[in-house]
């Protein structure tokens, strides 16, 4: 019975009424008690997570019944050992759509509290990567489109593209944990955009990488301080500019010579061939993927 409570227990625990805890249980199907000897009804860790969500779930608004439907639909923490690697199936599909659509509302509203609880519900349930692959690209894929199209304002999207990516930082503590392999990451010289490269490294580092980011404009002489101080196994340099990656070809080569080098840019493969560097894939997904796999 370790780990198990009365309907007393739960309702100080969550802050709701015995008498809603009932309810729920007898309408919605919400909580799964079991049996004491004595007959009293038992409540478990993954019945509070429950009745905590749905409580979270009702405070955003919604109707009782379909915030216990999404509670419910959310994945057991306890029963899978941590949170859900993904990828969802129907069944939590509801789940990763409302959070996706809660992000994006607080976004829009330059809500930065919404926002972040939105994430930290995301990233309680779903693994960092299934957060990232399934719901923070897509929606920053989204938030590029609706702003070529006018439907964001330019303060909207440096908001949000901001919040994203200080957030994604902070689960940066570990890139530098254990792995057999070990990248350093960087935006090429005059290259002020370093989201792309933040979200790969995040994936690499899930990924069993060790992961030195370097960030945006990084000068080439601090590139060649790392690899001579690191020696890491691979080198990975961005830009979202062609005519930046024109400017520093050679540049580009003379790092190549001196460790493997992967290059992200908006050109042919045959031109960042031609420096001695490997080609990337434009989507983040495929390329941690690609670099994973060799």
């Amino acid at each position: 019975m370790d780990g198990l409570m009365r309907i007393g227990e739960l309702s100080r625990r969550t802050g709701v009424s015995p008498e809603l805890l009932r309810a729920w249980e007898q309408r919605y199907g919400l909580l799964q008690p079991t049996r004491s000897p004595g007959g009293f009804r038992l409540y478990s860790a993954d019945d509070e997570a429950r009745v905590r969500r749905t409580h979270a779930y009702i405070g955003d608004g919604l109707s009782a019944a379909e915030a216990a439907r999404l509670a419910a639909s959310e994945p057991s923490a306890a029963a899978a050992g941590g949170p859900v690697d993904g990828p969802a199936g129907d069944d939590q599909a509801p789940v990763v759509t409302y959070l996706a659509v809660q992000l994006r509302d607080a976004l829009d509203r330059y809500d930065a509290a919404g926002a972040h609880a939105a994430l930290d519900r995301l990233l309680a349930a779903y693994s960092v990567e299934f957060a990232v692959t399934e719901v923070v690209i897509p929606y920053l894929h989204e938030l590029g489109e609706r702003w070529a199209a006018g439907e964001v304002s330019v303060a909207q999207e440096h908001f949000a593209a901001n919040l994203v990516r200080g957030r994604l930082l902070g689960l940066a503590r570990d890139w530098g944990s254990t792995g057999p392999s070990s990248a350093v990451l960087a935006c090429l010289p005059g290259e002020d955009h370093d989201l792309g490269l933040v979200l790969l490294g995040v994936l690499m580092a899930r990924r069993g990488w060790r992961v030195t980011f370097l960030g945006a404009n990084t000068p080439f002489d601090a590139l060649e301080a790392s690899i001579l101080d690191l020696r890491p196994s691979l080198v990975v340099l961005s830009t979202i500019d062609a005519r930046l990656f024109e400017e520093h070809e050679g540049s580009l080569a003379a790092l190549a010579a001196m460790s493997p080098l992967a290059v992200a840019a908006p050109v042919g493969e045959a031109a960042i061939g031609a420096t001695g560097a490997r080609p990337l894939a434009h989507d983040i997904v495929e390329a941690a993927r690609s670099l994973v796999a060799g």
